[in-house]
């Protein structure tokens, strides 16, 4: 069995607060674009998937994007 190393701890609950928003891993890039943060679907679903570093500037387009805290990014 081979093991993947989780490269962040945010991403599985980017993923559960984005979903619940239903909004699309497009959307959010798009979004975060408008922000600034040059990410596209493609790295928000390496972030999601936990196989992708998350730098602290996206951590924060990503908590003012879907509307929440930075802390909340961090509930267990």
């Amino acid at each position: 069995m081979v093991t993947v190393l989780k490269r962040n701890i945010t991403g599985k609950n980017i993923q559960t607060i984005r979903m619940n928003r239903k909004i699309s891993q497009e959307q959010l890039a798009a979004k975060l674009n408008l922000l600034g943060i040059n990410i596209d679907q493609t790295i928000i679903s390496r972030i999601e998937n936990q196989t992708r570093e998350i730098l602290d500037y996206e951590l924060k387009g990503i908590a003012i994007a879907l509307h929440i805290t930075i802390e909340d990014l961090f509930k267990e």
